[in-house]
């Protein structure tokens, strides 16, 4: 394998800024554990990542356990169409995965400006 220059993204860092998005902890940790950490493509994605899920498990959780069944209860069972808001929800890290592996530095809207300010990247 050969050496690259820290400022340049290599095929792998790629992979696994790409990878990060839809399995967020197992591939975000192991990036901020091993080698990873020192690469700045890696570890910005590796990072914005693991907030994303973060905040995404949070509205799958709230939609899940108070919206879906309050609207289930009040539209006598039409509400229940928000059980597939998560899957919908989950696409969303298909689309950052694609743009990872495009080599892009992109912005997801306050949690970029949220780990930026946070001064983890």
């Amino acid at each position: 394998m050969t050496e690259s220059m820290p400022g340049e993204i290599t095929d792998q860092d790629k992979l696994l800024a790409a990878l990060s998005y839809p399995i967020a902890f197992i591939v975000s940790l192991i990036i901020l554990l091993t080698e990873g950490k020192n690469r700045p493509f890696q570890k910005y994605h590796a990072v914005q990542s693991l907030i994303f899920d973060i905040v995404l498990w949070v509205v799958i959780i709230v939609l899940s356990c108070v919206i879906t069944p309050l609207l289930g209860a009040v539209t006598l069972g039409i509400g229940a169409l928000c059980g597939f808001c998560p899957f919908l929800l989950w696409l969303i890290t298909l689309y950052y995965a694609y743009l990872a592996y495009q080599g892009q530095y992109f912005t997801i809207p306050v949690i970029t400006d949220f780990m930026k300010s946070q001064k983890w990247v």
